[in-house]
């Protein structure tokens, strides 16, 4: 039972905090704007380098890290508080340290569907590829390390934000699995990953297309809006 309670607690916690609208906020804090109304309709940080700028992006990129980042922590840091609690003995607390890995799991996937499908925006958000990458680095740092190495060096050749995003999915997989993690960990990040390359459905077909835009061209939904 202290399991369940904590784990529930620990996940709602975490998707609170992934479901926080940076790229929502920035758009109505700096122009009055909601964001989903311009460009891709997205709230990430690609949108808003598109829609408000560099410097908006880089901030909302780094808080959308952090989200993921600070679920993982409060994730470590709650349970054995809380199962500390919930326990009668200190051998039943020591019994339920076992069973971090798994609390760690379940807040990392409930981040990623709070950035994904935000309370506050009505169940729609961003890709979640950067509080991906804040999970994995929070997990896992060698994972996490990994995975930005391989996202700057596809966008450094391609400059296409979500061909990087996808093939660091893949890389996070591979690099779990390849080295030695709990099986918490293993599952956090192949869902995680097949979640975020999930969201990347409209940017397969146009990449398969060949209109997927790079970094510094207007997106599709941004040239049929300047023919309005």
């Amino acid at each position: 039972m202290a399991f369940w309670i904590a784990g529930a607690v620990g996940s709602v916690i975490a998707y609170l905090l992934g479901s926080i609208p940076t790229g929502y906020l920035a758009g109505k804090l700096l122009r009055g704007i909601d964001i989903r109304e311009h460009g891709s309709r997205s709230t990430g940080a690609t949108n808003v380098l598109r829609t408000l700028g560099k410097w908006p992006a880089l901030a909302v990129l780094v808080i959308d890290v952090l989200k993921g980042v600070a679920a993982i922590l409060v994730a470590r840091w709650f349970w054995p508080w809380l199962t500390a609690e919930l326990s009668p003995t200190p051998s039943a607390a020591a019994d339920l340290q076992a069973w971090v890995p798994w609390a760690v799991c379940l807040a990392g996937i409930a981040a990623l569907l709070g950035h994904g499908r935000s309370i506050w925006l009505n169940f729609t958000g961003g890709k979640s590829a950067a509080t991906g990458l804040g999970v994995a680095l929070a997990m896992s740092w060698p994972v996490g390390l990994g995975t930005a190495v391989v996202f700057g060096l596809v966008l450094a050749i391609s400059r296409i934000v979500s061909l990087s995003s996808m093939l660091a999915a893949v890389a996070a997989i591979i690099l779990v699995c390849g080295l030695p993690h709990p099986l918490p960990y293993r599952l956090l990040v192949i869902a995680g990953g097949l979640y975020v390359i999930i969201r990347h459905r409209a940017n397969i077909q146009r990449l398969l297309a060949g209109s997927e835009p790079r970094l510094g061209q207007s997106s599709p939904d941004v040239k049929a809006e300047a023919q309005v």
